[in-house]
């Protein structure tokens, strides 16, 4: 457990190094830019619906960095390392999960601020955007990088990373969508499936490294 926030460490440098972090991010932004455009200058209607644009860009910004979180340390050998060092691997695979989140949570909420400009959502509901963000954002860091390792030994891994992981974050996009209108019952909803994905994650993602290395 001591080497739990060095490895945390160690993922976050990776993250940020040449700026890699920072995509998601970018590509949140520009999702948020050009609906206005496609949607047209209707306010009312840009309101109505800017909330579940927010949580279909955040969906999709996560999937960008899929293909690094895992497969660059399979390929390199340090996951055997860790694992002739008696490293779990989910324990290794948690730290990935929190590395993650970090290097895309909080800046993601930051960005949806601007996107709440550009959306003309009113401050009520970019409340309820951040704190949908906050509860459901760790819940797609973890299937991330589940996903992350369940395709990392696979040729053409970003596609089919994309195949497995909307199907299963449609929960996320629903309650996470739905607390903007429904009230708390949404919220509960949708912390209980980000608990379910950080639960699992780790566990999940350890058997598919562990079957990558045989």
């Amino acid at each position: 457990m001591s080497l739990f926030v060095p490895l945390v460490a160690r993922d976050l440098r990776r993250a940020y190094a040449g700026g890699g972090a920072l995509w998601p991010v970018a590509f949140f932004l520009l999702v948020a830019c050009l609906f206005p455009f496609a949607i047209g200058p209707d306010a009312a209607l840009l309101s109505r619906v800017g909330g579940g644009v927010v949580w279909a860009a955040a969906l999709l910004a996560a999937l960008l960095p899929v293909e690094r979180l895992v497969a660059p340390d399979l390929e390199a050998g340090v996951l055997d390392q860790f694992a002739v060092r008696g490293l779990p691997m989910a324990l290794v695979v948690a730290a990935k999960v929190v590395a993650h989140w970090l290097s895309f949570g909080p800046p993601l909420m930051a960005a949806a601020v601007i996107a709440a400009g550009l959306l003309d959502l009113s401050g009520a509901t970019l409340l309820r955007v951040e704190l949908g963000l906050l509860i459901g954002t760790p819940g797609l860091a973890a299937l991330a990088v589940a996903t992350g390792a369940l395709v990392a030994s696979l040729r053409g891994a970003g596609a089919v990373a994309g195949l497995v992981m909307l199907p299963l974050a449609v929960p996320l996009l629903i309650f996470g969508a739905g607390a903007l209108t429904q009230g708390t019952g949404a919220f509960k909803l949708l912390g209980a499936v980000s608990l379910l994905l950080l639960a699992g994650a780790p566990f999940v993602a350890g058997a598919a490294i562990r079957a990558g290395m045989d």
